[in-house]
This record gives structure tokens, C-alpha cells and sequence, in this order.
């Protein structure tokens, strides 16, 4: 059993019942939700002219290899309407894996931990609310240490 740590998020529609459904489909797919964080919203990251994020960490406990599990999160994005045509534009869910256990890991499909978590105050700051005490494999710093150093100075408001 793997320990998936999940950020997911959406800037489109209801973006809480986006989340909702997310949640849900990630347990009937992909294993026991172990636990989440509140919700928060934050200023699109990147491509700045769109609507605000909504973001949730969930924690996922799951017998899926780790490409298994993206195909998987992939295809409930494609279920609930992800359409990508604009690279980091407006998306009804984004489905991303920040890491799974302390694997280290970098395909064509998928890379572990993710590339850019660090540099990112929307996922850490969830994360470091359900595993402030992780420790990144690569950069052996806990997820705490990490948002103290990120230099991501965009707002991310607690919402729920």
C-alpha cells in the first residue's frame, strides 16, 4: 500500500462541488482518502488572466502502481470535463501526484516528487497542513521547511 499525497484544484464552474466530485472519484478509483486539507483559493499561478484556484491536498492509500495511479487521475479529469488547450489555463479539475511515499521517480508520464511543488505556496500549503514533518526525497527538507523557503509570494486564502 502507497501513500499518495494529491493536490487537487480548479478554476471553472462550481469549484467546490469540482472538488467534491474529484474526492469522490479518487476513492472509488484509486484507493482510501486517509485524509485532506481544508480548502484554499489562490490567484492563477503562471497564466495570471483567469479565475481564481480552489486547491485540497488528499492524501490517497492505494495498491495502484504510481503510473497506474496518473493514468487513473488523467482519465477523472478527461470523466469531469479537463479540456487542455491552454498550457496552465482555465481547467474545471487539475489532478496533480506531489509525491507518493518517498519514491523518486521520472518518466515521459510521470515525475516524483513533482518538479515545481517547492516553488509553489498553493501546494505546499495544504500539504504542509496534513505532513508538515515529510521529507522531500530529493531535497531532504521537510514540506514545512519548504514553504518557509518558497518563493512563490502569491496569497493563498484558507476557504474551508
Amino acid at each position: 500500500m502507497n501513500k499518495a499525497y494529491l493536490l487537487t484544484g480548479g478554476n471553472l464552474g462550481n469549484r467546490m462541488d469540482y472538488l467534491s466530485k474529484a474526492q469522490t472519484l479518487i476513492e472509488q478509483l484509486c484507493g482510501n482518502i486517509a485524509a485532506t486539507s481544508a480548502v484554499y483559493e489562490t490567484a492563477a499561478w503562471g497564466l495570471q488572466e483567469q479565475p481564481s484556484f480552489y486547491n485540497r491536498l488528499l492524501v490517497t492509500e492505494t495498491n495502484l502502481a504510481p503510473e497506474k495511479l496518473m493514468e487513473t487521475l488523467l482519465l477523472i479529469e478527461e470523466q469531469m470535463g479537463r479540456k487542455r488547450s491552454i498550457k496552465l489555463g482555465p481547467r474545471t479539475i487539475d489532478l496533480d501526484v506531489l509525491m507518493i511515499d518517498d519514491l523518486v521517480i521520472n518518466t515521459p508520464l510521470l515525475t516524483l516528487p513533482h518538479p515545481q511543488m517547492h516553488n509553489r505556496r498553493f501546494a505546499l500549503i495544504p500539504f504542509a497542513e496534513v505532513a508538515p514533518n515529510l521529507v522531500h526525497p530529493v531535497f531532504n527538507k521537510t514540506i514545512a521547511t519548504l514553504l518557509t523557503e518558497c518563493p512563490d509570494t502569491l496569497d493563498v486564502h484558507k476557504i474551508s
